[in-house]
């Protein structure tokens, strides 16, 4: 089994027909993906690499029955389409781009708890299953099938972090990257709840970083889990005030969202800190004994 993407998903990629839409497209079937159709206003009628292309979700969704959407579309324009895909009924958004506004990031986020849909991102590398898809822009050759579940607030580390547990034998049952936006549509100890449901996941990685508060919400979960989590915070050298990185890792001058203050926090819950990345595949071995 996998989380949030799995066998039952159907697909449709709303901005297929741009540049970067179109190449992201083809390398998602090119890994497996269930994409059923893309969606461009204006366009409808064509065919993108297989896929036929509509004008709005709403027809998607009646002819194919799509429970997923992956976002493509400049910034300005991504409100307008979450909430499209959210009234159309679709179940699960990934949204790619960067530098939307957050009061639109709200709005979608409101929209979406309203109406029970997982929203990821935006700013966000997407989500994959290994073995049975992706929906964003995370490389599928740097992950491998398993039981190690990843949640990431940075898509380089993600991979990164893929990798080292690849060395190590140890496969990914889903990997999701929430967002490096200061406010993202999907909290973590959502996810966290999901992935110790999920009966193929043996054990969680957070990926966290300074700035907000996530990091924190997800220790009161972790308290409860029967599953061990292992956790990564980057940003140990990063100076009050300064955004570094991703427009949400900004520790505040009043020293909210430090490195310390997060790895207290998950310490304290039970999870177990790496200093760096390559600590984290021995400290999962070590627990799963």
């Amino acid at each position: 089994m996998s989380i949030l993407l799995d066998r039952n998903t159907r697909a449709i990629v709303q901005g297929i027909t741009g540049r970067i839409g179109s190449v992201q497209t083809n390398w998602m079937l090119e890994y497996g993906t269930r994409l059923v159709a893309g969606i461009t206003p204006g366009r409808g009628g064509e065919i993108v690499h297989g896929l036929p292309v509509y004008d709005d979700v709403y027809e998607a969704v009646e002819k194919h029955g799509a429970n997923a959407s992956v976002m493509f579309v400049p910034g300005v324009f991504l409100r307008n389409a979450v909430l499209e895909a959210i009234d159309a009924g679709i179940k699960l958004i990934v949204a790619i781009p960067e530098h939307v506004p957050l009061h639109d990031v709200l709005q979608m986020k409101s929209a979406a708890e309203k109406k029970g849909v997982w929203l990821l991102g935006p700013n966000t590398p997407g989500i994959i299953s290994p073995g049975i898809g992706k929906l964003g822009i995370m490389p599928g050759n740097m992950f491998t099938e398993g039981k190690m579940g990843i949640i990431s607030r940075s898509g380089t580390l993600s991979y990164e972090l893929a990798g080292i547990l690849n060395e190590a034998g140890l496969g990914q049952s889903t990997v999701i990257g929430v967002g490096g936006d200061p406010v993202v549509g999907s909290r973590m100890i959502k996810i966290l709840q999901e992935f110790e449901a999920d009966p193929q996941t043996e054990a969680v990685i957070i990926v966290g970083e300074i700035g907000g508060s996530s990091e924190e919400e997800a220790a009161d979960f972790i308290k409860e889990m029967a599953k061990p989590v292992i956790a990564y915070i980057a940003g140990r050298t990063a100076p009050s005030g300064r955004r570094m990185g991703h427009a949400g890792a900004i520790i505040s001058r009043r020293g909210q969202g430090t490195v310390q203050g997060k790895i207290k926090a998950l310490d304290m819950a039970g999870a177990l800190i790496a200093k760096k990345p390559s600590d984290v595949a021995g400290l999962l071995k070590g627990c799963l004994k």
